[in-house]
């Protein structure tokens, strides 16, 4: 039995898959088995996958039909034999460290969930080259090359997520967070995410995802190292969508939480989250944006339904700060068009 599971959805990406393939082949920490799904992509990564699981049993290759990232996600839960899972984009790329640092920081602690970050120098490079027609897929920062000595790394770790986890990006009251719900940025003990999906047909499955598993209280270590190299695709889901679409999603997505925490959560993980997920998002995914989705857009009625039903439910009552209030004065701007 692996010691981790590494689950990879892959979905047309034959021009980056390779790449994904080989950080994980290169991994200083050997353990592992990479759950590669094949979510009925149309290029040749089927094929890539099939290469990979031929050349090291540790590649497993896994046909289905197409059925979005969520669903290539869950099925991929299905073939898992690793204590640990770690989620991965196929377009994107990891340290080759990542895996020995997030379990020496696993064992030393011993947290149900390893946290890292992404690489911020390597995305904003990324971006000026694609802007200037110089893209190279196979650039790679200077901090990819960098070699850590994983037993003196410090990390913090807390045995109160709730208290540090938050969807702002610059929190003014947590001195060290664990920022946004990004799936791929943890190393997670199997049993955390038993009876946890990934909503099918979601875009931003990962708030959904994330509230989740915060609810099940477990014990976090966390570092800021860069480990993970997020690449911007233009052809990705997040980058693809209409703004109607995004907006669409966040306010399902929203919707599906606050059921859960309302009859799930205890007061402090519903306070907790209400302040630290519920009004970040509100604000930056949802409210803020309204003013772009036009009445023609093929998502306004349900965006325009499914908050005058919170705001009929008092879901937006307990704004307190003037960034909440302005949340609230554009919903109610945006529904006096509806």
């Amino acid at each position: 039995m692996p010691k981790i599971s590494v689950i990879i959805p892959v979905y047309n990406v034959e021009k980056y898959l390779r790449r994904c393939l080989d950080s994980v082949l290169s991994q200083t920490f050997s353990d592992w088995e990479a759950i590669c799904v094949d979510d009925g992509t149309k290029d040749s990564s089927g094929q890539i996958i099939d290469e990979y699981a031929a050349k090291d049993p540790r590649f497993v290759a896994v046909h289905k039909e197409n059925g979005g990232l969520s669903d290539a996600r869950n099925a991929a839960m299905e073939h898992v034999r690793g204590e640990f899972v770690v989620y991965l984009d196929s377009d994107d790329f990891i340290h080759p460290q990542t895996f020995e640092i997030a379990m020496s920081i696993q064992r030393r602690s011993g947290a149900d969930i390893v946290s890292w970050y992404k690489d911020r120098a390597y995305r904003n490079k990324l971006i000026l080259r694609i802007l200037f027609d110089s893209e190279d897929i196979n650039y790679k920062p200077s901090s990819f090359f960098k070699t850590y000595d994983v037993d003196s790394l410090k990390y913090d770790y807390t045995e109160d997520i709730m208290a540090v986890a938050t969807e702002f990006s610059h929190p003014k009251d947590i001195e060290k967070p664990v920022k946004h719900c990004y799936v791929w940025r943890h190393l997670i003990r199997r049993e955390i995410l038993e009876g946890i999906s990934f909503v099918k047909g979601l875009a931003f499955e990962d708030f959904p995802w994330w509230s989740t598993v915060l609810l099940k209280n477990p014990k976090v270590a966390y570092t800021m190292l860069p480990l993970y190299y997020y690449y911007c695709n233009l052809s990705s889901i997040d980058r693809s969508s209409s703004r109607g679409k995004k907006i669409s999603s966040w306010v399902r997505g929203l919707g599906l939480m606050l059921d859960l925490y309302g009859s799930q959560a205890s007061e402090y993980q519903l306070k907790c989250w209400t302040k630290n997920f519920k009004w970040p998002v509100i604000q930056g995914q949802i409210a803020r944006h309204l003013k772009d989705v036009q009445s023609s857009d093929t998502h306004f009625s349900y965006i325009a339904e499914s908050l005058r039903d919170m705001l009929e439910r008092g879901v937006f009552n307990d704004a307190s700060t003037p960034a909440d209030l302005k949340a609230v004065e554009r919903v109610k701007k945006f529904l006096a068009r509806a």
